[in-house]
């Protein structure tokens, strides 16, 4: 079950970054679209929780919902969701899988973490790697708006980065509430942060958005994006350890690609091909020194579990 719901959630996590870019291109407005998509999920996520008793009332009216929201949702998904105007679904994923690096880096430079020469090695290759990505684009007759859509993804990771180095503190905090109930809550106010946003800089017209592609795209996002996607994740996240499920991040950058080629007309170039994988490689490396960590607190734990056994 853990292999199987760990390769179900690198083909969600894959493929919503396409449903993203359907939606966008239906003519639905981003901020909105996003709002509604996390807002829903949320709400709906957090009074099932509320229901089978695993999360209280209370929850909401903590700072704490809030502040999470504005980096793992409002943050990310406000310049993911415009950005995908302009940028490819594809581009759009492996750029978002420049997180885990962003995330050492301000382990590095805010929390004066030390770090080792392979995660060093690693974010310099996934610079290289993006540069790449982005070089056969970079001409005088470049798209700006392309341009400033993938910096603005890159800025979303950051956001995400700090929020989820900050979710690890309010997973602390609240040692009682389940890690879903937590999730649903800060996309709730994301999600109401990403509606305010909506009224003051879009024009929204209901009736526009009711086509199959728009309607499609917002109920696979709400259902299958955000409610089984980040539910199987943290089921995964109790089952195995912090960093195994995160390494959907080196998968579904390529799941999405390949989706975004095959049934959506995207193209690839050789150069940005060698981009792609050159800041998974780098993603891959930054993280490696934790992850390996991560393994063998794992199997220092089983170890000592069969020991405790064997002893009884």
């Amino acid at each position: 079950m853990i292999i199987f719901n760990y390769l179900l959630v690198c083909l969600i996590f894959g493929t919503t970054f396409l449903a993203i870019k359907v939606g966008v291109d239906a003519w639905a407005p981003p901020f909105f679209s996003a709002g509604i998509r996390f807002f829903l999920a949320g709400l709906i996520l957090f009074f099932w929780m509320v229901w089978k008793k695993k999360a209280n009332l209370s929850l909401l009216i903590h700072k704490e919902m809030l502040l999470t929201g504005i980096g793992l949702t409002f943050g990310t998904f406000s310049t993911l969701y415009w950005a995908e105007q302009y940028v490819s679904s594809g581009f759009a994923a492996v750029l978002s899988a420049t997180a885990p690096m962003m995330m050492l880096v301000l382990q590095t430079l805010v929390l004066r973490q030390k770090t080792t020469l392979r995660s060093v090695f690693g974010c310099i290759l996934g610079f290289v790697g993006i540069v790449l990505l982005l070089l056969p684009h970079l001409t005088i007759t470049a798209n700006i708006r392309w341009i400033i859509g993938c910096v603005a993804i890159l800025v979303g990771q950051i956001f995400y980065s700090s929020g989820a180095l900050y979710s690890k503190r309010v997973i602390r905090k609240f040692p009682q509430a389940s890690p879903i109930a937590l999730n649903a809550a800060q996309m709730i106010y994301g999600g109401l942060l990403l509606l305010v946003l909506s009224l003051f800089t879009e024009h929204v017209d209901i009736k526009s958005m009711l086509t199959t592609k728009a309607i499609g795209s917002l109920l696979y996002l709400i259902v299958i994006g955000s409610m089984v996607g980040h539910s199987l994740f943290y089921w995964l996240v109790a089952k195995t350890n912090p960093v195994f499920p995160t390494t959907w991040l080196y998968i579904s950058p390529t799941i999405a690609l390949t989706f975004g080629v095959l049934f959506y007309g995207e193209t690839i170039t050789w150069v940005s091909a060698i981009g792609v994988i050159t800041i998974i490689t780098g993603t891959v490396f930054a993280n490696l020194d934790s992850l390996k960590q991560l393994i063998n607190k794992k199997r220092i734990d089983s170890i000592s579990v069969r020991q405790a056994k064997v002893l009884d």
